[in-house]
Formats: C-alpha cells, structure tokens, sequence
C-alpha cells in the first residue's frame, strides 16, 4: 500500500527513515492495552518506557504484565520452571517506567500512544511530544475508531504519522491494523509493518476511515444485533380492528407481536455461535467491550457521516449506558454478572 507524502515545514526527509529498524518503544498509557503492548514488545527484545501519570498506575501495571507472563511460563516451559524464571526477568529488565512523558521521548524510535479515545487530549499529547521528540521518530496510536489524520493534525511530523491498531488481550491477539493516512510516508508504514512482525503479530494494512477494517465490520453487526431485539415494529395494532388487518399483513403476528422485538438477546448470541461459528454472541461481546464504548464509537461515526444508516442511534443502547450499566465492568449490561 502506497501512501504519498507531504512536504511540511518542520519535515526530515523520509530518506533518513528509510529501512529504520525499530528498537526503542515509549508506550503513553499504563491500561489494560498500553501494559499488553509493552508486555509484547518487551518478549521480543524491544527496550521498552511505559508511561502515565502516576507510579500507582506503572506498579499495577508492570505486576500485570509479571502476572501474565507467570501464565506465559506455565505453558512454554513447563519442564524447564529455571528457564522460566529466567526469561520473566530478561522481559522485566526490559521494561522502564516514567511519569515524565516529555523526558521518555528524547531518545525513543516509536511513541505508541494507548489513552483515552478522547481526540483533543490526544492531540494535546502528541502536539506537545512533537516539540521534543527527535526528528527521527515516529508516533502512532492505538485508536480503535478516531480518525488517525485528526489526531496527527497536530503535529510537525505528518509523514511519520500512522497507526497501531492492537487487540485485546495483545499478548493473545495475533492482529494488528496498521493505518496509513494520505501523508504517512511509504517508509514510516513499513517500519509501523516490520514492527507487529517483530512483535510476531500478523498487520493488515488500512486506510484512515472509520474502524478501520474489524471495528468497520464489527460495530454495526452488533448495533444490527441491538435493533434486531429492540425492533417492535410501530405498526403493531392497539386496536381489535386493527389486529385483523394486521393478521392479514404479517406472515407470522404472533412472533411479530413479541415483547422481545425480532430476536431475543439470547437466541442471538445462540444463533451467532452456533450458526456463524463465533466465540461470542453479539451481546455477549458488547458486554465484552463496553456498551459505553460501543455508544462512544458510535455517536463519533455519526457525527462524521450523519446520513449513514449503519451508524444510527439505538435507545436501547442509550438508555442502558445512561443507568451507568456498560456490562462486565460494572456486573450489569445486557446480561447481569457477579
């Protein structure tokens, strides 16, 4: 995939990153992904500084990332326990945590950002980054539904711009997108490529538009999901009268009339599992996920493209994320947990 690059003002010839072997990573954001991905890049030799703002957030997130490997050494070296032990601490030695973002940079090949899907705080980070980081290295975020033109917007350094794309868990997940915009230079998408193989990662190669390629399928599936159960049908009759032509109108009014619109929540899931072979039930996954950041997703795909029918509100979704009920991570969504 070609992408053309722009001259900019502030810019390096791509020339000097050509062929650039990524050695160095800063990691901006100590969650659940930041950790995994420092956990992956640490595995595979990469010199690792995982960053946030506070050292409680770096302590629980490099005990996540012993925790996992713990998990990683039961199965690889199960006979060899020493050889274990040994290859958690090579990984650990090879992770470096800092609350100082602006210091991390001076020195780094990759800023991999993994924050809050939050375009303007995001653009504030890197915006800031661009004024110190050297000329050399390239940034990248692992948004999974902002526009990655957007968020390099504010920077100087357009074509060494792109994004990294990783699945949770990552240390499981083999995928990785990588983004490429209309100024991301053809050597800064291949050194974003060569990284997730080194990683040992499989890259599909996107394009900047909305979620990319899995979220661009995915997300309307699962909405598709929601309104299949939230569908009632406004023509349903509220009158004798009424109900007779209606008899004579839909094949079936018994299942029309239904409380659970087309399909309830768990003959979905069941159908999807069994009938297309997925792990997960739609509504298992928005559990998964967060009905919070589905909702987010989907009212930023909106706003971008308001005449798109696959990106159209639901109330149910709506109004179970206005109850504060987002699934797994608060013990209720569309199903409730323990």
């Amino acid at each position: 995939m070609a992408f053309f690059t722009h001259h900019i003002s502030r810019g390096l010839s791509s020339s000097a990153v050509r062929n650039a072997v990524i050695k160095h990573v800063t990691i901006i954001g100590g969650g659940q992904m930041g950790a995994g991905i420092a956990q992956v890049a640490a595995s595979t030799g990469h010199s690792v500084t995982l960053v946030d703002t506070s050292e409680d957030i770096l302590n629980k997130a490099v005990k996540g990332i012993e925790g996992s490997l713990k998990r990683v050494v039961k199965k690889k070296f199960a006979d060899k326990p020493e050889a274990g032990v040994e290859f958690i601490q090579k990984v650990l030695q090879n992770v470096s945590t800092s609350t100082d973002a602006t210091s991390a940079v001076q020195s780094t090949d990759l800023v991999l950002e993994a924050i809050v899907e939050n375009l303007k705080i995001k653009q504030d980070l890197f915006g800031g980054l661009d004024k110190v980081a050297p000329a050399h290295t390239i940034f990248a975020s692992n948004t999974s539904s902002l526009p990655i033109t957007d968020i390099a917007s504010s920077t100087n350094r357009l074509d060494r711009f792109g994004g990294l794309h990783f699945f949770n868990p990552v240390p499981m997940m083999k995928l990785v997108e990588v983004i490429g915009t209309s100024t991301t230079s053809q050597e800064t998408f291949d050194s974003l490529l060569n990284f997730s193989k080194a990683l040992g990662k499989t890259p599909v190669s996107c394009k900047d538009t909305p979620g990319f390629i899995v979220n661009r399928l995915l997300v309307p599936y699962m909405m598709e999901a929601i309104r299949l159960h939230e569908r009632d049908l406004s023509r349903c009759p509220t009158s004798i009268t009424n109900i007779f032509r209606f008899i004579d109108f839909c094949s079936n009014p018994w299942l029309c009339l239904s409380p659970s619109g087309h399909g309830s929540k768990e003959d979905i899931d069941i159908a999807m599992k069994l009938g297309a072979g997925y792990p997960m039930g739609p509504f298992e996954l928005l559990d998964y996920v967060g009905l919070d950041t589905a909702k987010f997703i989907m009212d930023g795909w909106s706003a971008m493209d308001p005449g798109n029918p696959l990106f159209g509100q639901s109330e149910m979704l709506n109004k179970l994320v206005a109850e504060g009920k987002y699934g797994k991570k608060t013990g209720e969504g569309f199903y409730k947990y323990k």
